[in-house]
């Protein structure tokens, strides 16, 4: 008799916060059938059919107040509960991993009318509106930040901090132009890049370039100035897929405070500092960034407290004293969980069926 192969569906879709913590599990179950399920023209369609065979349910994200909008909304979510209820019985799914966001929704409700265990991440400080109101439903709810447990008081939860892909744990190579000790800031706005943080460094970026400083600006792909700033030390790319080697030889990062983008800064023990994006759900990028902040491994400033002056003055500061930045990276690596992605596969293991004839 040769023992059952335990099959998982993972439901992460939208963005690389939600997509690659999900992928790094996903790797670290290499035992597993694992079925993805997402949504139509979003990242997963590029990130994941080559690995997994991707399912997806036509679901959105709730607007505020009633309309026709909302309506329309919930058939869909409704719709799509039963679309997971088929899945899960078709593949024989044992167990349900969820990074969160709206796809998590149905696939939770789906999971407690089959009476399967589901696992729910929570990489943000402040949990997202899935997992405050559909958490209960969950078998666990692993979290990346410790001091989210407060705000989820009647769940189990486990704190795992947030996976991150593989590359991230040994050292990777970088095929761009810069000098061996060199100074290289990194600036990032995460996944949808962030056209206000490239304006403001774009402001003062000339100065540090003229001090011998090498900056690796990656604008996303909605900047309409992007290409506004031309200098034989400033490299421009809307993205980057060797994130791991550019932090890992950064001497700071310029950036956003999604989760996903504070573990790889504290698993390449890079120095930050942290403009939170304003508009975050229950500005949770705030709450992320303090953290880091009140470690000692970042400094925080809201959007609309940063001048150009400021900035330009933090920065220039940290070139006359370097020692400052290799203080605040050493904090950083404080904060960084090397086996996240084994924890939270440990969780999902702990719900394997008993081995046996199929």
């Amino acid at each position: 008799m040769s023992g059952k192969t335990n099959r998982l569906l993972v439901a992460a879709s939208g963005t690389g916060g939600h997509l690659f913590p999900a992928l790094a599990v996903a790797e670290a179950l290499s035992d597993y059938e694992i079925e993805w399920l997402g949504v139509p023209n979003r990242l997963e369609t590029q990130l994941v059919p080559e690995r997994y065979s991707l399912n997806t349910v036509a679901v959105e994200g709730f607007q505020q107040g009633l309309s026709f909008k909302t309506l329309k909304i919930t058939l869909g979510l409704i719709a799509s509960i039963f679309q997971v209820r088929r899945l899960i019985k078709q593949k024989k799914i044992d167990v349900i991993f969820t990074t969160g966001g709206y796809i998590a929704a149905p696939v939770i409700l789906a999971a407690l009318l089959e009476k399967k265990p589901a696992v729910i991440h929570e990489s943000n400080f402040i949990p997202g509106k899935v997992t405050k109101f559909l958490s209960k439903y969950c078998s666990v709810v692993a979290i990346g930040f410790e001091g989210t447990a407060q705000y989820l008081p009647k769940v189990k939860t486990e704190y795992v901090s947030t996976p991150v892909r593989s590359q991230f744990l040994s050292t990777q190579p970088l095929d761009l132009p810069i000098p061996d000790g060199a100074m290289l800031i990194v600036v990032v706005g995460g996944s949808q890049g962030a056209v206000a943080v490239n304006k403001l460094v774009r402001q003062v970026a000339p100065k540090w370039l003229d001090k011998g400083v090498y900056i690796v600006h990656l604008t996303g792909t909605k900047d309409p100035d992007a290409e506004s700033l031309s200098h034989e030390h400033y490299i421009r790319l809307p993205f980057y897929d060797n994130m791991a080697g550019l932090l890992q030889r950064a001497n700071l990062a310029i950036s956003r405070a999604g989760a996903g983008t504070l573990t790889e800064l504290a698993i390449t023990k890079t120095a930050a500092i942290l403009i939170p994006y304003p508009y975050a759900a229950e500005d949770h990028q705030t709450y992320n960034a303090k953290v880091f902040s009140d470690a000692g491994a970042a400094v925080v400033y809201q959007q609309s407290e940063l001048t150009p002056e400021i900035l330009d003055s933090q920065v220039m500061d940290w070139l006359e004293q370097p020692d400052k930045l290799l203080e605040m990276a050493t904090q950083a690596e404080s904060l960084a969980m090397v086996d996240s992605a084994e924890k939270v596969a440990g969780l999902i293991k702990s719900f394997n069926v008993d081995n046996g004839a199929e």
